[in-house]
């Protein structure tokens, strides 16, 4: 079966910016939509993908939060924010070009645990 690279393009990145529109439950439906929707294995795959980044970041910041409430932690909740926010805004983005130069490609980010 033959997909159309252009939608695989737009598919593709729209699950992995879909990180930008909110940090809430609404980033992960996109997602989770194209996941369940999607008959195309490339897109379904960088769904899956976006998704784990997804789950990494919520843990990650838990821990931060939590270290931030114990006031004796915060140094360690600044020291794991920072690494946070750059894997948030930059991995993404790398995802999304990634997948512009070769739409037949599935993403993988690096530096995360593959929960899906």
């Amino acid at each position: 079966m033959t997909f159309d690279p252009d939608k695989r393009k737009l598919l593709s990145s729209l699950c992995h910016g879909a990180i930008f529109i909110n940090y809430t439950f609404v980033s992960i439906g996109i997602p989770v939509a194209l996941l369940l929707v999607s008959e195309d294995p490339v897109v379904k795959a960088n769904a899956r993908e976006s998704l784990n980044l997804h789950l990494n970041l919520w843990v990650g910041w838990a821990i931060a939060g939590f270290c931030a409430a114990t006031v004796i932690l915060i140094p360690i909740a600044i020291i794991l924010a920072i690494p946070l926010l750059l894997l948030s805004f930059v991995m993404p983005i790398l995802a999304i070009l990634k997948i512009l130069g070769s739409p037949a490609t599935e993403y993988r980010y690096p530096f995360i645990i593959h929960i899906l």
